[in-house]
């Protein structure tokens, strides 16, 4: 990933007002099977809801649908009668629900142990559409990214990526991702501590017996001793890797073409 795209993605953040970082504000109750949202990495009302999945720490399946994509975007329409995104399907509930705000509300409702609601319409909510909306713009100065399919060949298994939505590395892999069509399972990382905010080095240098109260932070040290996003796993090719030049690399390689 090139300097002038690292910067871009710092301000795409910075307009969010780095929604997206932490998942300490509320704790969610984690539901029995996973989470499905039909997503396209670069619309705006995709990325309110992902905001939320980081904040409350909920990992989903993703099934990205960037126009002219036809992976999942007929699967999309059987499940909700419209391309339209995003798509939220809860298997523990059976709701299959669209409209960013309602999907919000929803989760807060329904996992998230508190009675936090956003306004579907009204001052905050047009303030919330806004700004995401000039975060896509900020973003799209580098070219229209995480919107447009790719060529690319279909992984057997959905790969699965660490990664919290603020993330200025993690989002051009979820950009490529998108894309390239590839579903993964988006295993949400967000900073569950004070004491985990900043650089990892940061937390090893000044924190090193922080407990780690994250279940993918948890996760990711009982599998790797770290605790850095993004961070790819693909059980396709048994492959896994950080730093997101590399993986951008490998997807390339991997999976882009025909």
């Amino acid at each position: 990933m090139s300097t002038i795209d690292l910067l871009n993605s710092l301000m795409t953040s910075a307009v969010r007002g780095w929604r997206g970082t932490s998942s300490f504000s509320a704790k969610a109750t984690a539901p029995e099977q996973l989470l499905k949202l039909y997503d396209m990495e670069g619309c705006p009302y995709c990325r309110l809801v992902r905001e939320v999945l980081c904040e409350l720490d909920l990992d989903a399946m993703i099934y990205p649908c960037p126009k002219g994509g036809m992976r999942f975007r007929p699967e999309a329409l059987d499940q909700a009668g419209i391309n339209q995104f995003p798509i939220l399907v809860d298997p523990n509930t059976g709701v299959v629900m669209l409209e960013s705000a309602d999907i919000v509300n929803y989760l807060y409702e329904t996992y998230g142990n508190t009675r936090k609601r956003v306004p579907a319409r009204g001052p905050v909510r047009q303030f919330q559409v806004a700004t995401s909306m000039a975060a896509t713009a900020t973003r799209s100065v580098l070219g229209a990214r995480g919107i447009y399919a790719k060529a690319s060949s279909a992984p057997e298994q959905p790969l699965e990526l660490y990664s919290f939505e603020s993330s200025p590395y993690s989002r051009p892999v979820r950009e490529l991702m998108c894309e390239l069509e590839l579903p993964y399972h988006l295993r949400n990382f967000g900073k569950s501590r004070w004491q985990e905010m900043g650089p990892p080095g940061v937390r090893r240098r000044f924190f090193p017996d922080a407990p780690i109260t994250s279940p993918n932070r948890q996760r990711m040290f009982e599998l790797t001793g770290r605790f850095q996003v993004p961070y790819l796993i693909d059980p396709n090719t048994g492959m896994d890797l950080y730093e997101s030049t590399e993986i951008l690399r490998y997807l390339n390689e991997t999976y882009g073409g025909e």
